[in-house]
């Protein structure tokens, strides 16, 4: 018998995410006059000087980079609306609250890239990275509850970070369970021959005795 592979279950490298992360709309202010962008994901523009205009993420870097426009960060990154979330999240152990699918992709390169753009960047960094944390802690905490009884998992909420780190050990562990309890003999079917020869023994005294 020919032995199965084991399913791949590897991570996505932190640049593969980033790269699907880079199609996110992001909102640009343009300081010139440029004609409609046709591209295979859509069609952006006219782009005029001081309107704002919805471009994907890695248009706005590429721009930003030729210093063709500014970048206007999501209203998410705003440290008022970080700060409730932090809160939000410390307050509940089991529930995550809703970011963008990719906000630690997003607010990396936008830290990166339009630094400028971003105020109070070093309090949106700290905000962002306390919250990452957070949501890990309580994503180990929830792995801890797995047992043998245990044949799926669902948590809301997490971020496409989040799930490139915790689908491996899920899809392992529950790979595992099955396995064990697959080499469990099933009592439910075995037959049970005890109470058979107890009745058994009974009669034969009985028997023995005259009775």
């Amino acid at each position: 018998m020919a032995v199965q592979p084991e399913p791949d279950y590897s991570l996505f490298t932190a640049q593969e995410i980033e790269f699907v992360a880079e199609d996110e709309l992001i909102e640009i202010v343009p300081n010139m006059r440029m004609d409609p962008l046709n591209l295979i994901c859509g069609d952006f523009g006219p782009f005029l000087p001081q309107i704002a205009a919805r471009v994907p993420l890695w248009l706005a870097v590429a721009l930003k980079k030729r210093g063709k426009c500014t970048i206007r960060p999501p209203e998410w990154m705003s440290v008022e609306k970080l700060t409730r979330v932090l809160e939000a999240e410390r307050d509940s152990e089991r529930e995550f609250q809703s970011l963008p699918f990719h906000y630690v992709e997003i607010s990396r390169l936008l830290f990166d890239h339009a630094r400028d753009d971003i105020p109070d960047i070093y309090m949106v960094r700290s905000l962002i990275e306390d919250i990452r944390d957070v949501r890990f802690h309580k994503v180990q905490s929830s792995l801890e509850t797995f047992d043998g009884r245990t044949s799926a998992v669902q948590i809301k909420s997490l971020s496409a970070m989040e799930v490139n780190i915790v689908r491996p050990f899920v899809a392992r562990a529950l790979q595992s369970f099955h396995k064990l309890d697959s080499l469990l003999p099933d009592t439910d079917s075995m037959p049970n021959n005890q109470p058979q020869e107890a009745d058994k023994a009974a009669k034969g005294r009985r028997v023995l005795r005259g009775r």
